[in-house]
């Protein structure tokens, strides 16, 4: 039957050219966006676990800001320990010259106070985004703190997440154990009389040297058992006594090489744990991108095949509607 009220054909043409622009629309978006799954009605599932590894990559990228901060802190302590290392050694074969008989000690201790005042020097700048690793720290002088750099951000299987941290032990007063230069008050300020350079002798640990056993430390004697390196002075001192300040010299030298061994391990630590971190962004980029991700030679196919399929659709709806227009003949006279 033929109407001029309702055309069939026309309807039909009319949704198939809409069921084309709606897959044309939808290609486009994915074409312009490059995402697959670009919102939840896409595909809910793959679109939750994508926004969530999104989130966990910006605190990783958080991470890597934090390494770099970190690792800063440590190369600058390091750089400060390992220069305090060498005027220590300086300190030493001053020591190792006024033992020779003969040397004048005032001229030798003139150059030993240079040095002193040097290491101090290095202990005052060695601070980087206002924290100090070799010298000062919240009341060292009573009691080691324990200070931190951000390592990483773990999820585990139940969805939990914590940041992980790497300590270091600014301690200024376990004999033996001591890993700062100098301590430091309540305020952080730098106490010379605390740490590796400000201990006294009388006050180190018998593991590094007796101050009761003649020929090492003679705390009898009143001299180097009282007196730290910082504070050391050979003025007057006899050459039997140099052996002592020797002693104590050599002990802050060992104590200064295992901090700065510690603090190279740490900065091993962090070097390996920016590159794992590196890596695992990346490879969090890539699997969200199989995820949801468009295959850009599917889109363009798919793109391509639609927009032949909307020009015979309009062609098709043009035709319909034409089609009534044929009626007009069977009026004509």
């Amino acid at each position: 039957m033929t109407s001029i009220l309702t055309n069939n054909a026309a309807m039909t043409a009319l949704q198939t050219l809409r069921s084309i622009d709606a897959s044309m629309e939808g290609t486009q978006a994915r074409v312009s966006s490059g995402l697959r799954v670009g919102n939840a009605s896409d595909n809910a599932a793959y679109w939750s676990i994508a926004t969530t590894m999104r989130s966990d990559n910006m605190a990783l990228s958080a991470v890597q800001d934090a390494l770099g901060l970190g690792a800063a802190k440590i190369d600058t302590a390091y750089a400060a320990m390992d220069s305090a290392i060498e005027v220590v050694k300086e300190i030493k074969a001053k020591i190792v010259t006024a033992t020779e008989e003969g040397v004048d000690k005032n001229k030798v201790q003139e150059e030993i106070s240079q040095l002193q005042q040097q290491l101090m020097s290095i202990s005052q700048g060695a601070s980087f985004s206002g924290q100090n690793w070799v010298a000062g720290g919240a009341d060292t002088e009573n009691a080691p703190e324990d200070v931190t750099v951000i390592s990483g951000f773990v999820r585990d299987s139940s969805n939990n997440v914590a940041v992980t941290s790497t300590s270091y032990t600014l301690d200024a007063t376990t004999a033996g154990e001591m890993t700062v230069l100098f301590g430091g008050d309540a305020d952080g300020a730098i106490v010379d009389t605390t740490g590796i350079l400000g201990t006294v002798a009388s006050d180190w640990s018998a593991t590094d040297f007796d101050p009761s056993t003649a020929g090492t430390i003679d705390a009898a004697a009143g001299l180097v058992s009282t007196m730290s390196v910082y504070t050391l002075d050979i003025t007057g001192f006899a050459t039997t006594d140099m052996q002592e300040a020797l002693t104590l010299v050599d002990a802050g030298l060992a104590a200064m090489t295992s901090a700065a061994a510690d603090l190279g391990s740490i900065s091993t630590r962090i070097d390996l744990q920016e590159d794992f971190v590196g890596k695992l962004t990346d490879s969090v980029d890539s699997g969200i991108g199989r995820l949801v991700d468009a295959d850009m030679n599917e889109e363009s196919t798919r793109l391509k095949a639609l927009q032949t399929q909307q020009q015979l659709a309009i062609q098709s709806l043009s035709i319909a509607n034409t089609a009534s227009e044929s009626i007009l003949t069977l009026f004509r006279q």
